[in-house]
């Protein structure tokens, strides 16, 4: 069965919501099975647009868990909180 990857690209509005956010999102992640794999800043840009400044991908062990979570009380308790932090795009990739 192929891992489901969620990529978030981050534009930080708020430094101090966004640290609060961060705080709080692995709690959700447990439940799913779900793990960061990794989180960074850009170093460089070589081609295309780039969306935003910053990445982070959490691999998870199908797309039905990357579902759940994203609709799962928990996290959505936190989007109010991430709304005012950042700007977030999320998409999900099967691999």
């Amino acid at each position: 069965m192929p891992h489901a990857y969620l990529v978030g690209h981050i534009t930080v509005k708020n430094a101090d919501k966004w640290a609060e956010y961060r705080s709080k999102v692995p709690a959700t992640l447990a439940p799913w099975g779900a793990e960061l794999v990794f989180r960074g800043t850009q170093a460089a840009h070589y081609a295309g647009e780039q969306p935003s400044p910053e990445i982070v991908v959490i691999r998870f062990p199908d797309q039905a868990s990357v579902d759940r979570w994203h609709t799962c009380a928990a996290y959505q308790a936190l989007l109010p909180v991430r709304a005012q932090a950042a700007d977030v795009v999320l998409s999900s990739y099967q691999a």
